[in-house]
């Protein structure tokens, strides 16, 4: 088996256990109450989920901030220095700056270690997109394969991954110049919860707007109908900011329309919390076609 170091961000998403399980480096990221900053792991040590998500329906607004270049470098040469490659699979770069400053690093880290690899790979993805992109790669690398073979199913992924999700909170949206003042205003009166995909940039986008819960959540089912890949082995990973009757719900309505799929229940860490606030409610999947295109 190739000697290389599968490595990702938080902002995947995927539950505590599972990047043990699948062997994968995961790098924390900060974010801010006011002037103190925290740290985000995967086991919540700095900040549970629990009071992150009190704090934010409470009125406070956290800021997110990029990984630090000097971490990236910490991260990378732990493995450069045990003489092993890297691929590390990053934060959509339609999202965040982190893919520029990792790629930086690793062509300075090149120069230092000659004869080392260090593949930076743009997911295009955010929450648990990136987190099916993270899964399929380690489980091929686990399989036996090499780091470009792993890459490429990286790729393949990303390209048919198919993200949707819902909100609750307009006013986040509108924080992030995704809905006007107006929208949001009026949407939060009606009960609208839009729904929104990453497009084949890494973007947001928002595509439908529902009214109520149970009509933005039957838009998610109908999508899985249209677009699952019923002939490649589904993994399907659902997650949630603080709303989990509103995932379990969703469960049910997968598990009813595609039987025998493997289901992951995940939550929504504060980097991407900070973003889309309390109540946001996800759904990926391997698609049978090219992802949302704008």
């Amino acid at each position: 088996m190739e000697n290389f170091t599968l490595v990702t961000d938080v902002t995947c998403d995927l539950n505590a256990p599972m990047y043990e399980e699948l062997g994968v480096t995961c790098i924390p990221m900060g974010f801010l109450f006011g002037e103190t900053e925290y740290m985000h792991y995967p086991d919540g040590r700095e900040m549970p989920l629990a009071v992150f998500y009190q704090r934010l329906e409470g009125g406070e607004m956290p800021k997110t901030a990029q990984i630090n270049p000097l971490v990236y470098r910490e991260t990378f040469e732990k493995s450069l220095a045990a003489g092993k490659d890297i691929l590390y699979l990053c934060f959509s770069s339609g999202l965040s700056g982190c893919f520029a400053t990792a790629l930086m690093i690793a062509r300075e880290l090149e120069k230092e270690y000659p004869g080392r690899t260090i593949r930076v790979l743009d997911t295009k993805s955010a929450s648990v997109g990136e987190g099916l992109v993270v899964l399929r790669a380690a489980r091929a690398k686990n399989a036996g394969a090499t780091l470009e073979q792993t890459a490429e199913v990286a790729e393949e992924t990303l390209r048919h991954c198919c993200h949707w999700f819902t909100v609750d909170n307009l006013m986040h949206l509108r924080r992030g110049g995704r809905l006007s003042s107006f929208e949001a205003i009026v949407g939060s009166a009606l009960k609208i919860q839009p729904v929104l995909t990453l497009d084949t940039e890494g973007k947001l986008a928002v595509v439908s707007k529902e009214r109520g819960t149970k009509n933005a959540l039957q838009y998610l089912i109908r999508r899985l109908r249209e677009d699952v890949d019923r002939n490649e082995p589904q993994t399907i990973i659902l997650a949630h900011a603080d709303c989990e009757a509103k995932v379990l719900m969703l469960r049910t309505m997968v598990e009813e329309t595609y039987p025998g799929a493997e289901v992951h229940v995940c939550e929504i860490g504060p980097v991407i919390g900070s973003h889309v606030g309390n109540g946001m409610c996800a759904m990926v999947f391997y698609g049978a076609r090219p992802g949302f295109e704008a």
